[in-house]
C-alpha cells in the first residue's frame, strides 16, 4: 500500500500517539503493530521514525531535553550550556541518565533565535540560557 501525503501526515500522528504511550519509542514491536493496523510496511514507518526528529526507535528518559545546535544558538554559547547539562546529568549528549528520568539530545532550530541560546523540555522552551541556570531549570523536572 503506497502511502499518500494525507496518509503519511496520519501516520506521523498515530506514530506520535504510540510513541508517548511506549515509552518515548518507537520500537520493533510498536512498529510492527503500527503496520499491521495501517498496512503500511513496516519499512516505510522505519523510514517515518528515522527522519523526523521529534521520533526516536530506543526508550528515551522520561523528560527529553533537546538542545538547539543551530548558528544563532552556538554563537551566543549553546555549546558551554550543553557541557553544563552533560555535567549536571552526568551523561554525554544523546544519552539517558542510569534513573531513567532524563534524555538530552541536541536539535536544530526552535524557532526562538531572538532568545538563544535555547532548549526545549518536554515541549516547553528556555531561552537566554547560560550554564549556570542549568542546575536550576533541571530542578523543575
Amino acid at each position: 500500500m503506497e502511502a499518500t501525503n494525507k496518509s503519511r501526515e496520519g501516520l506521523v500522528g498515530l506514530l506520535l500517539d504510540r510513541q508517548a504511550a511506549s515509552g518515548n519509542a518507537v520500537d520493533a514491536k510498536t512498529a510492527a503493530a503500527v503496520s499491521k493496523e495501517t498496512g503500511v510496511p513496516t519499512a516505510k514507518i522505519y523510514g517515518v521514525t528515522t527522519f523526523y526528529a521529534m521520533f526516536s526507535n530506543e526508550q528515551r528518559g522520561a523528560n527529553l531535553i533537546r538542545m538547539c545546535k543551530s548558528a544563532p544558538c552556538h554563537v551566543k554559547g549553546a555549546k558551554a550550556v550543553l557541557r553544563a547539562f552533560e555535567k549536571a546529568l552526568g551523561v554525554a549528549c544523546g544519552q539517558t541518565t542510569a534513573d531513567g528520568k532524563f534524555t538530552l539530545e541536541t536539535c536544530e532550530c526552535l524557532g526562538i533565535c531572538d532568545v538563544s541560546p535555547a532548549v526545549m523540555i518536554n515541549g516547553e522552551v528556555f531561552g537566554s540560557l547560560t550554564p549556570e541556570a542549568v542546575p536550576g531549570l533541571l530542578a523543575k523536572y
